[in-house]
This record gives structure tokens, sequence and C-alpha cells, in this order.
């Protein structure tokens, strides 16, 4: 309906309050820009400019028009920009387990049917392990937990660390506390080692997993109770309840971390959807 080429010369015209100086600017005759005024106003059915021989003035319904005409054609040239430039390359992307197993799947799947000239190598394991597969320079992008105090990487997400047990799970609070952890290096379960011995409560490890699935396999059969990110915690397990005078755990932060020289479109792009909410599955994490 509106043309994007009477656009321009409209803007041009509204821009310049002169048919002649439009015409000059783009390089077209007065006859030209005043078919394509015509034109747009026909298609609108509205007067764009009240003109005598001398003088010019944008109507009401001409200002109207100027701000859709500006972003009809910024939509059109980023429409261009898009699929004329489809963004290339390989992503070696690191990303920490829980973030996996709870919310990053579809977003993966729209990534990678957004930029399909991008090819997406996944690497999931503890944040610790693939922070050090990113030094060593066998990773491009990484997700995962930062370091309590830590300033480096991009944040995405701060968010409460809880203890998480099985729904009808109970144990005497007299008792040292039955630990569901993941294997060192473990930032989880550092915060809760050093969350009961601030609180002088006596614990045992019941079970010492190298994968978050194992942690979530034996808080369901009731072994014990887990450190977890509160947004994470799996559909069919719960917070443990106040009865049970749990410590508080802190926070935890999700951060993106880039390595050295990975700037590449590419890698950009990722990086872009996930700071900007792209992986976030609606109605599963807050």
């Amino acid at each position: 309906m509106y043309n994007p080429v009477w656009l321009q010369s409209f803007i041009v015209v509204a821009e310049s309050q002169s048919f002649t100086a439009a015409a000059e600017r783009l390089n077209l005759r007065q006859s030209t820009i005043s078919d394509h005024i015509r034109k747009l106003e026909a298609a609108c059915s509205r007067r764009l400019f009240v003109r005598d021989t001398h003088n010019i003035a944008i109507t009401i319904d001409g200002e109207a028009m100027l701000g859709f005409a500006r972003s009809i054609l910024s939509v059109t040239e980023r429409a261009k920009r898009h699929f004329a430039e489809e963004v290339r390359g390989r992503v070696r992307f690191g990303v920490s387990e829980d973030i996996v197993l709870r919310s990053l799947p579809d977003a993966l799947r729209r990534f990678t049917a957004l930029h399909p000239g991008i090819e997406l190598e996944l690497t999931v394991g503890l944040s610790e392990t693939v922070r050090d597969k990113l030094k060593d320079g066998d990773l491009d992008l990484v997700f995962l937990k930062r370091r309590p105090g830590e300033r480096h990487g991009d944040l995405v997400l701060r968010d409460p660390l809880s203890w998480i047990v099985a729904p009808a799970f109970r144990f005497d609070p007299e008792k040292p506390v039955p630990l569901i952890v993941l294997a060192p290096p473990s930032l989880t379960r550092l915060a809760a080692f050093a969350a009961l011995e601030a609180q002088g409560r006596p614990w045992r490890i019941a079970c010492s997993s190298g994968s978050q699935s194992g942690v979530h396999a034996a808080a369901r059969a009731g072994l014990g109770v887990a450190p977890h990110a509160r947004s994470l915690i799996p559909v069919d397990l719960v917070e443990a309840p106040s009865e049970m005078r749990l410590p508080a755990l802190g926070d935890t932060e999700f951060v993106i971390l880039m390595g050295r020289g990975s700037r590449a479109a590419s890698v950009r792009a990722l990086a872009d959807m996930i700071l900007g909410g792209g992986w976030l599955v609606p109605g599963k994490i807050s």
C-alpha cells in the first residue's frame, strides 16, 4: 500500500520543506517527487501537504504519516540486512548443566532455526569445568555460575540458592543433614558446606554426583537435601520446608563469558540472545 520509494520522497520533502530541494537530494526530477507524493496521498486518502506556488506546509495527517514512514523504512532496512547478511560461522558453546536441564533446549532450537548458517557445538558440564575449557581456548562462549565476589562476565541472572527435596522427604533435624551435592569442583557444593558450618550444623554426604541429573535423581529418591538455584528447580522437586531449619545459602549469579578473540558475529549473536532474555522459556523461569 505504501511504496517505500514514495515514503522516502515524502520524508525528504517534509524535512526540506521543498519539492525542489527534495529532488536535488534524491537526484530525481521534481515532477517525479510530486508524482510520489500524489500517489501516497491517494493511497492513504489524506492530504499530507498544503502548498501554493511559494510555500509548503505539512498537515496534521502528514505529521502522522512522517512517523509511520520512518518506522516502515527502518523495519524494511532491518529486514534487508537480516536476509542479505546471514550470520555464518561456528560457536563452541559451554553451559552449566542445570540451565540445560531446565530452560535452554528450546532457546537453542530457536537460535539454530533463526541462524541456520551458524554451526553450534554444545559442551555441558559443571561451571568450573566449562570455565577451564574456555581458558584453554576450547570454547568460544560459556553460560555458567560466577564465583562469589567475582565481577568477570556479563550478568544474565541473579538467583537465590535454595535447599531442594522430594515433596514427601523429611529427616530428623537433630541428626546430621544428609547432603546431595555435585562432585568437586562445584560452587553450590562449597556454598552448602560454608552455610552449614557457619550455622554449626553437622552434615554428611548422602550422595555426590558428577552431574546435575544425578543430583535430581538422588533428591527424587529421598536421599537428602540439595543446594540448587531456585528458578531452575525441577517441577517434581520442592524447596525444603522451614521446619528443617536449614541455613540460607545466599545468591548465585549466572553470567556469560567470552573467550579471547571470540568476537565473531556468530558468537556475538548467541551472546546477544542470552543477554536479551531469549534463553528463557515462558512460564518456567521467573
